[in-house]
């Protein structure tokens, strides 16, 4: 008996598009197969893309939890810095300084309302502050952020440098040599000038080959070797604060038979602590700079 075929299935083999033997069943599951390969390449490309991602979000966790853990590593330097152990009074045990890179000096000795220090000579980064007064919000803001920038980046080796501290602020004449290239925080006004200078000093480990900084209105200069008073004090800055501590140092060099301030000093401030900190729990520095009276 002859095999009946579907019309569709005759007018395709006519046409070329089955081949001769093949019935509409086999061509059917021959494209099932098919498409189950290219549904098999397709999971097998899924998966490497999937796998590729959950590569990648581990290693940005990774990073993410490194540089986490060095940020709260930093903080922790500000939030929960150690106390001075030999401090003079009940003002000077409740400062706090945080645990970050400092002016090198030799303590010389040490008086009721001030010390005397041997500092050694160190390398700052500064720039002038735009106000008369070096301790104003907007002058001083602008200042910190200018230096912070050079600090963290903006110099021509696009090198981050570790903070230190005090930060500086001084009205006295630039000494030292200006290098080529242009903490405490460190505030200090121009003699003459009215103006005021904000420093931060640099790590040890950077002298000459200091980054040059890319901002004209950051300058690299190294501080010669000096021996200075130092009164510390807690509490907000201002510049009423400041003339009250300067006078009162001078007052009390007066007394001492060993030492004059120079008559050049001007009066440089050293704040050890973020903004954030409690007055209380601040500690600053007024120092002056003086010279030996028998040596003189």
């Amino acid at each position: 008996m002859a095999t009946m075929q579907c019309p569709a299935a005759a007018a395709a083999r006519i046409g070329g598009l089955l081949p001769i033997g093949t019935s509409k069943e086999s061509s059917g599951r021959a494209r099932g197969k098919r498409m189950q390969v290219v549904m098999r390449r397709g999971s097998a490309a899924s998966s490497n893309r999937l796998s590729l991602v959950q590569a990648l979000s581990q290693q940005a966790a990774a990073q993410s939890q490194r540089s986490l853990q060095n940020l709260v590593m930093e903080v922790a330097k500000y939030v929960n810095p150690p106390r001075s152990t030999d401090a003079n009074n009940l003002e000077e045990a409740l400062m706090s300084v945080p645990n970050l890179e400092s002016i090198p000096y030799d303590l010389v000795r040490r008086a009721a309302d001030y010390e005397i220090r041997d500092v050694k000579s160190y390398v700052v980064a500064e720039t002038t502050m735009s106000g008369r007064s070096g301790f104003d919000f907007s002058s001083s803001g602008q200042a910190f952020n200018t230096l912070a920038a050079y600090l963290f980046g903006k110099n021509s080796k696009r090198s981050e440098m570790a903070m230190t501290t005090p930060v500086m602020t001084n009205r006295g004449q630039s000494e030292g040599e200006k290098m080529d290239m242009t903490t405490p925080v460190i505030q200090q006004r121009r003699a003459g000038e009215g103006q005021w200078r904000m420093s931060f000093v640099l790590p040890a480990k950077y002298n000459e080959d200091a980054p040059l900084p890319v901002d004209s209105a950051v300058s690299i200069r190294r501080v010669p070797a000096k021996t200075v008073a130092v009164a510390v004090f807690s509490g907000f800055v201002t510049d009423d604060e400041v003339k009250r501590r300067e006078q009162a140092l001078r007052r009390a060099l007066l007394k001492d038979p060993v030492v004059r301030v120079k008559a050049d000093a001007q009066p440089e401030v050293a704040q050890y602590n973020p903004p954030f900190t409690l007055p209380f729990m601040r500690r600053n520095e007024v120092s002056l700079e003086i010279e030996n009276v028998l040596s003189s």
